[in-house]
């Protein structure tokens, strides 16, 4: 009788030691990695401002190779829309970019359907420095209660930053050709 009070008051510490360590977690979370490109922001401009390119260096388009894909509104720049459905690693959302300055800035909403809900802005900031170019990729949004208690498992600036790297170095090979 003692054992199993002593394990339903362990489990109860438990539950209350992870609540109030998401309590504690930021209410917005954001991830960025940068990256310096031995090419001028015109060259990783396109890939970025265009959907239609996304294949070439995203790691986000190989998660399914039979992944839907839907484009809507204008073809690049603002106004374009990008839906995917894919497999349960692709998941199913929707990019719109919001905000377009040519060899600059690009701002996309960001709302992903499944497997999980959540809407967010991703950026991509490029600015020329000496002799190159340094672009930055960014991703910003609410993180509700429920997703805290999920941020104490699981690091998402470790888990979503490693494919932004990624995605960073492929641009930069394809701006450096």
């Amino acid at each position: 009788m003692y054992i199993a009070v002593a394990i339903v008051l362990l489990v109860v510490l438990a539950i209350v030691v992870v609540l109030l360590l998401a309590a504690t977690k930021p209410r917005i979370f954001r991830v960025q990695r940068q990256a310096n490109v031995n090419a001028g922001p015109d060259k990783l401009f396109p890939y970025i401002n265009d959907f239609h390119k996304w294949a070439e260096w995203s790691p986000y388009e190989k998660l399914d190779p039979g992944m839907k894909r839907t484009f809507r509104g204008n073809t690049s720049g603002k106004g374009a829309i990008y839906e995917w459905e894919g497999n349960s690693k692709a998941g199913k959302g929707r990019m719109e970019i919001l905000e377009s300055s040519p060899s600059a800035r690009v701002s996309i909403k960001l709302d992903f359907i499944k497997p999980f809900e959540g809407h967010n802005i991703a950026e991509f900031v490029m600015a020329p420095k000496e002799g190159h170019t340094e672009i930055i990729w960014s991703m910003q949004g609410p993180a509700p209660f429920v997703a805290r208690i999920f941020h104490v498992f699981i690091n998402m600036d470790t888990m979503i930053g490693k494919d932004f790297q990624a995605g960073l170095n492929n641009l930069k090979a394809i701006a450096e050709k």
